[in-house]
């Protein structure tokens, strides 16, 4: 069975600067994401990956093209349906965790229910089910503070997947990790991902995180250079090593491995 297409990037643009000082962080880029796509960005570092992920989550205006959430044009958005989008239909996963430190991990993850005026008995069954899912009950009531660095990420994606989104998008994850914990984390993102169909699209220059997904967009100078597909059937191992392959012709970042 054919799988939806979920979002849409159409020639997409961002442009910074003018005269000398100009910079085309995005040429036009156009791809499509699938409803329960694992899919991964990679590319040298001011390749515009990071500058693609915010605009699809609309921390940044592109200068030209369409960003199209199941074939609503999101650069359209404003007010009430601009909140919408940023607090129910994605969800963002920032590298440097971004929790409040003067709220509970519980209070952190509940607070896109909380700015949404959804129940306090419905946000606990959502809190329970997500806490369950990243094995962080124990930690609901300590403070970022009291966290290991892997708890707060768990912490962090558990807030960008409470409110269920269309698509969640993931900066660089794993960034702030040790391996052992970015291996926790990623297992637990792939079986939401396989089990729930849950869309997520993360930017990453690590290869050992990369070969979690189900399909990379290899991104160099704000253009798409090289797509490579995970085979069906084709395990993590052989398909990290198709994307150090890639990596090392098309450059990609280093390849840290969890």
């Amino acid at each position: 069975m054919d799988m939806k297409r979920i979002l849409r990037v159409d020639s997409l643009k961002k442009t910074y600067g003018e005269g000398e000082n100009r910079t085309e962080a995005l040429r036009g880029l156009s791809f499509d994401v699938l409803e329960g796509e694992f899919l991964g960005i990679m590319g040298p570092s001011g390749s515009g990956k990071t500058t693609l992920l915010n605009c699809v989550a609309t921390m940044i205006s592109p200068t030209g093209g369409r960003i199209l959430l199941e074939d609503q044009d999101v650069c359209q958005f404003s007010g009430n349906k601009l909140a919408e989008y940023r607090g129910n239909r994605i969800g963002y996963l920032f590298q440097e965790f971004e929790l409040l430190d003067n709220l509970t991990a519980e209070e952190n993850i509940v607070l896109p229910l909380s700015l949404h005026g959804i129940s306090r008995m419905d946000a606990e069954v959502s809190l329970n089910r997500i806490a369950e899912r990243f094995d962080i009950k124990d930690a609901l009531h300590k403070f970022p503070g009291q966290l290991s660095g892997g708890q707060k990420q768990r912490v962090a994606a558990a807030r960008a997947l409470i409110s269920e989104p269309s698509i969640v998008l993931a900066d660089e994850p794993t960034g702030a990790l040790d391996s052992a914990n970015a291996k926790v984390l990623m297992d637990k993102l792939l079986n939401i991902n396989v089990t729930e169909k849950k869309t997520i699209m993360m930017v990453t220059h690590a290869v050992g995180v990369a070969s979690y997904c189900t399909r990379i967009l290899f991104i160099r100078d704000g253009e798409i250079s090289h797509e490579l597909r995970k085979k069906q059937d084709e395990d993590s191992d052989a398909f990290y090593d198709r994307i150090v392959e890639v990596v090392a012709q098309v450059g990609g970042g280093s390849a840290h491995v969890l």
